[in-house]
């Protein structure tokens, strides 16, 4: 270990990502101007990422273990040459994977949003790029490239000051000639929206990318009502971050999605299951899943995203997670729609509520149904976990809201939880919160 950095074998260390994004962005410019192959690493993943990259000694007398070295003669043999990044993905939904991105496929995804600013008649290198997102996470890596590729000026942005927007205004004032540039995910913009300053602080971006989650349709109407220029766009770490997003123009006229592709890419739409397929520069060379290195899945050069969408007008619309529909009933739900539904319900009944989220729980009758996890805006009045059945509760009137749905969408159960909350980049892990159900004593199903 040599300044903090893993030294891990076979042109491979590991970066972990501490406090200070500057000292930490300098050690990978270096690291990545020696060719080397870096993993990012974010707090208490070090060991972890570690073990996933580490170089599986040869066996005594033997040939080289397979298929942990297997890849070295073939496809994957150029991006372990590097330079490159290794990153996370899939917190938020199946297993942990970590994904190998070159530094040449990242640098694509530069060229591309380089090219779509163009088009809006902004110039990159006069930009001021300003990050709030972790570098170890392609979304907060990704400003590091576009600052050093285009000639742009870069600031980071601690989090704190992110939920603090009157300090945030007063430490990073934006001139208004200068366009300035953000990438946002929708809690840290529902913060900034929710106080003046950070609103009027908002007002004099040129840009403010939204990606990660679901932009909410209430928060969407209000970023309009006040002339934002938000731009929803998606992708992953696989993707090497975003392969489509919508001009703030057409979001203001009202267009709904996440835009159509950069330079770089291609979408489609899978026949049955609806699955978004991407074809990109900027795809990823393959993944660790449970220490084993395997090229990024393809079929005819497409990835398919796990994502379900649809292509309209204005492009790309996301419909909500493949792997997280379930059958209830003999219908075919989809939480994360849901989840969007109640919300806006729930908005426009003026109702304090700060978090929801959907999972499902077996049923011997439907099969399964939705369970709906609460957090109000103000502490509730009994034991977090209490399913509240008093008249005009707030677990009553999401009760009542939901009757407006089918009868296969409406939650079966209610359960407020004081600590429900997705993490810091607005991602939602589901495994956690299925864990915290488990434990919780089953009441009025």
């Amino acid at each position: 270990m040599s300044g903090g950095v893993w030294e891990l074998g076979s042109g491979r260390v590991l970066l972990p990502c501490g406090p200070d994004p500057a000292a930490t962005a300098a050690q990978l410019e270096a690291l990545l101007a020696q060719r080397r192959v870096v993993g990012l690493a974010g707090p208490q993943e070090e060991r972890e990422l570690a073990e996933a990259l580490r170089p599986e000694p040869p066996r005594r007398g033997g040939p080289a273990p397979e298929p942990a070295e297997a890849w070295a003669a073939g496809p994957l043999a150029a991006a372990m040459a590097g330079p490159a990044v290794v990153v996370g993905s899939g917190g938020s939904s199946g297993a942990r994977r970590w994904v190998l991105q070159t530094l040449a496929s990242l640098e694509a995804a530069v060229e591309a949003l380089a090219a779509w600013l163009e088009g809006l008649d902004l110039d990159p290198a006069a930009a001021l790029i300003l990050n709030p997102l972790p570098l170890h996470h392609v979304s907060g890596l990704l400003p590091l490239l576009r600052a050093r590729r285009w000639g742009a000026e870069l600031r980071w942005l601690e989090p704190a000051l992110l939920r603090d927007p009157a300090r945030l205004a007063l430490a990073q004032p934006l001139d208004p000639g200068r366009p300035a540039l953000i990438s946002l995910v929708p809690t840290q913009l529902q913060r900034l929206v929710d106080h003046p300053d950070g609103l009027a602080w908002l007002a004099r971006c040129a840009v403010i990318w939204v990606g990660g989650a679901a932009l909410p349709s209430a928060l969407a109407e209000r970023c309009r009502a006040a002339g934002l220029r938000i731009s929803p766009c998606y992708g992953s770490s696989e993707t090497g971050a975003m392969v489509c997003a919508l001009e703030p123009e057409r979001f203001l006229a009202g267009d709904p999605g996440v835009g159509r592709p950069l330079g770089h890419a291609e979408l489609a739409i899978a026949p049955g299951d609806g699955a978004v397929r991407i074809q990109a520069a900027s795809l990823a060379a393959g993944s660790w899943t449970a220490g084993q290195l395997q090229p990024l899945p393809l079929e005819d050069g497409w990835w398919c995203s796990g994502d379900r969408g649809r292509l309209g007008p204005a492009g790309l619309e996301l419909l909500g997670r493949l792997d997280g529909a379930i059958s209830s009933g003999g219908d075919t739900v989809f939480p994360e729609q849901v989840e969007a539904r109640l919300r806006q319900l729930a908005e426009q009944a003026g109702l304090p509520l700060r978090a929801l989220l959907l999972l499902p729980e077996s049923d011997p009758l439907w099969g399964e149904r939705l369970v709906g996890l609460y957090r109000p805006a103000t502490a509730p009045g009994s034991a977090a976990g209490a399913d509240q059945a008093v008249p005009a509760t707030l677990a009553e009137q999401l009760r009542q809201l939901a009757l407006q749905l089918p009868p296969s969408q409406r939650p079966r159960r209610w359960l407020s939880c004081a600590e429900l909350a997705p993490t810091a980049l607005g991602k939602w892990q589901r495994g956690r919160w299925r864990t915290w159900l488990m434990q919780q004593p089953i009441t009025n199903p």
